[in-house]
């Protein structure tokens, strides 16, 4: 596992991950945007490194996983990666910084294409023929088993040849537990942002999560030693 900070090498449950977000925003004045912007570009720059001269499908969901999505889609352009956002639902159901990034995403014109009841079967016999595929379909605060269209899309991708990347955990898993109850989508590297979660320190969540990379989300570190010594004292 690469860890970007190093004095920080242990893992946080989802509680406690949502804790330094809230922390940045209430006490430190920090706006939801400005994270999802440092995470976003921070896994951009990672990824970059690892698919040059290869296309980057994002497959997006709805909340702030989906929000990274367009993030990292904007600063994988600038890198020079062709890069084209999936999105699974209608984006007239995103809010806050998601629904932010989504429009300038459409501002700029970003390569998108919107998959409905009726496309979504074409788009996954698509995926067989993807190179790299990026999961940005939900994140840390998703519970139970997989439903549509979600499922179908794992299910797809898994059985691609592409490259497969999760963006903060791999849909489908369970990030407290490192399990999936049902279909999950299977990733052959993970980025997680702030920390590894605490269901990454089960050997056998490899299966899901493939290697893993920690990106920082510009946080200070006096916020992070508040929440990881919370996170130690009630180990």
């Amino acid at each position: 596992m690469h860890i970007h900070q190093p004095q920080f090498t242990s893992s946080l449950l989802r509680d406690e991950v949502r804790r330094v977000d809230q922390l940045a925003i209430e006490q430190y004045g920090m706006s939801g945007l400005v994270l999802m912007e440092n995470a976003g570009r921070g896994a951009a720059e990672e990824i970059a490194q690892w698919i040059k001269g290869r296309k980057a499908w994002l497959l997006c969901g709805r909340g702030n996983n989906a929000g990274d999505g367009f993030v990292i889609a904007r600063h994988l352009q600038l890198l020079g990666i062709d890069a084209e956002i999936i999105q699974l639902v209608d984006p007239a159901e995103l809010s806050g910084d998601a629904a932010a990034n989504w429009q300038v995403a459409q501002r700029g014109q970003l390569p998108c294409r919107i998959v409905d009841d009726q496309t979504l079967s074409a788009m996954l016999a698509e995926l067989a023929t993807a190179e790299v595929l990026i999961d940005a379909m939900l994140g840390t605060g998703a519970r139970g088993a997989l439903r549509a269209p979600f499922a179908a899309v794992a299910q797809a991708a898994n059985v691609s040849a592409a490259l497969r990347i999760a963006i903060d955990v791999p849909s489908g898993i369970d990030c407290d537990t490192g399990k999936p109850p049902g279909v999950c989508f299977e990733a052959h590297r993970t980025i997680t942002f702030v920390a590894a979660k605490r269901g990454f320190d089960d050997p056998a969540s490899r299966a899901w999560t493939g290697d893993v990379t920690v990106v920082s989300i510009g946080v200070p570190r006096r916020l992070l030693q508040t929440v990881f010594d919370q996170s130690e004292a009630h180990r």
